[in-house]
């Protein structure tokens, strides 16, 4: 299925690991023009000798002000993929409040943030656009040490539907991705625990975690004019986990 993304110029937060990485890997290779965005300069720079071409910005999405200097400027963006984020593991008791200011200013703040930067510029343009939500099944399942975690990810599961229904009428189409457990640096670092990966695992009917090529083809899908009727939508890449 060709989704003809070629020449298209595409954003994408979080992109130095996991999913962010590999989806600036994807659209790179279907031919898109592709914006890096990551707080730590040494993963853009091997990113870029893995991909010649593609533009990086670091910056921390934590930080509103340094976010509007470093993006405010970064001109036209026909799709934007908000895959940034952080998971504190703390028993509901003994979550902190950094750990909860820092998870909602990356997991859903910088999301809002980023995501009016580029939707106005496409608004100011005339020009049609799509953006697409990392959020999880975390959002609509209560998992063991995950309160502030599942928080921010059920916030943006609505905030994407909020999106949807206030950019539809400027051809700006906003879809979530709702992954299970993906084996990227920060799956590992939260399910590496085989006990408690086998809990996950004995919930999911496919038997199995995903793989970062599940999620990335789906995002890309959403991406492209293939989904042009969808929006609005959370999308389950979780080998049926919620339908359990």
């Amino acid at each position: 299925m060709d989704l003809r993304l070629a020449g298209r110029r595409a954003l994408v937060t979080g992109a130095g690991k996991g999913i962010g990485r590999s989806t600036v890997k994807a659209l790179h290779a279907a031919g898109a023009r592709v914006v890096a965005v990551s707080r730590t300069q040494a993963d853009l720079d091997s990113l870029v000798r893995e991909c010649p071409g593609v533009e990086t910005v670091c910056v921390d999405l934590a930080d509103w002000e340094a976010t509007e200097q470093a993006l405010g400027g970064v001109g036209p963006v026909d799709l934007l993929v908000n895959n940034a984020a952080v998971a504190f593991l703390q028993p509901f008791l003994e979550v902190t409040k950094e750990a909860y200011d820092m998870s909602f200013n990356v997991n859903l703040r910088a999301v809002i943030q980023v995501s009016q930067i580029v939707a106005r510029g496409l608004i100011a343009r005339g020009a049609p656009g799509v953006i697409v939500n990392v959020s999880s099944q975390a959002s609509q399942r209560g998992l063991t040490n995950h309160s502030v975690y599942c928080s921010t990810k059920g916030a943006l599961d609505i905030l994407t539907k909020v999106m949807a229904v206030e950019l539809g009428p400027h051809k700006i189409r906003v879809n979530a991705v709702n992954p299970t457990v993906v084996m990227t640096p920060m799956g590992q670092a939260a399910w590496s625990d085989p006990q408690k990966a086998k809990a996950m695992l004995d919930r999911i009917p496919l038997g199995r975690f995903a793989e970062m090529e599940n999620v990335v083809d789906t995002v890309l899908f959403l991406l492209s004019d293939r989904s042009s009727m969808t929006t609005g939508s959370t999308v389950p890449v979780d080998g049926g986990f919620l339908a359990t």
